[in-house]
């Protein structure tokens, strides 16, 4: 069965995608849950907004999917859980894909399903459990028609900045990527690197496969729009964002200034603009 019917609602004409991540809670981490205590209303209020996905866990799929009509973003299903994320990892570290996964998605009518590809130093035993978990999941993809994004997520050592800190060195996000590729990746999930103008080098090792770039910590609204700006003229197909959207002041008006760069091609300046709650005009 074909995945185009679901990539064709995740993505818009021109091929761009926002999607918010907000699954954060799947995770067990106290730090993660500021400004998702209340999840039905961090939901409703980037529903509003209207980007093109949410990222939800199987247990907190419901509070998007019990949204009545037919205008709403659509579902991508993490369907793993792992735990290293904190500042010291566990003696035992894992990262666990839910029983029958596919079955679910489709149940919750989901578009893509979102699966870790980890690289974490010294840890080849859990780069090999995400491997195994991306073939397995491709297989059940391919029998019933579901998307597969892959998340590459290169780390530095967990005490280096106190634990969840990405590596941004192209030469260890360029190969992991391609190996997300590689396995059958749909659609990949990947890090900014630490020199943004270098992310073309990303794109084109992705092979056509499209890249939305992960958000990763809070940052400035100002870092934020410059960044995004240069991913998708680099040749990003979009973006996933978490945290810059459901912890800043503003997540409605996060979400709208973003896709407006993300499906319109808007400069920072202008996104900037309607964070504020000014009314702007198109650029000419």
């Amino acid at each position: 069965m074909s995945t185009d019917a679901r990539l064709r609602r995740m993505f818009s004409e021109a091929g761009k995608c926002f999607d918010v991540a907000i699954d954060h809670g799947f995770f067990n981490e106290f730090s993660f849950l500021n400004s998702i205590e209340n999840m039905k209303q961090a939901v409703e209020t980037v529903v509003e907004a209207n980007p093109d996905c949410i990222q939800l866990s199987l247990g907190q799929a419901k509070q998007l999917q019990h949204i009545p009509g037919k205008h709403k973003p659509g579902l991508v299903l993490r369907t793993d859980a792992a735990n290293i994320y904190g500042s010291d990892l566990p003696h035992y570290v894992f990262s666990e894909v839910i029983d029958r996964a596919i079955e679910h998605a489709v149940r919750l009518d989901a578009v893509a399903v979102c699966v870790n590809l980890l690289l974490l130093p010294n840890q080849p035993e859990l780069h090999y459990q995400c491997v195994k978990n991306v073939m397995k999941l491709k297989s059940d993809c391919e029998r019933y028609g579901m998307v597969l994004m892959v998340e590459p997520l290169v780390m530095l050592p967990n005490d280096a900045k106190g634990g969840y800190m990405v590596d941004g060195d192209i030469e260890k996000i360029i190969p992991l990527v391609r190996q997300a590729v590689e396995l059958g990746a749909d659609v990949i999930k990947a890090d900014p690197c630490d020199n943004i103008n270098e992310y073309h080098q990303v794109i084109e090792v992705a092979s056509g496969v499209p890249v939305l770039v992960r958000g990763g910590g809070r940052a400035s609204d100002v870092e934020i729009m410059n960044r995004t700006v240069s991913l998708m003229e680099q040749g990003a197909s979009g973006i996933v964002y978490g945290r810059n959207v459901i912890q800043h002041p503003h997540p409605a008006r996060m979400t709208r200034a973003l896709m407006e760069i993300v499906h319109r091609g808007c400069s920072a300046e202008m996104a900037l603009a309607i964070l504020s709650g000014r009314n702007v005009t198109d650029e000419s």
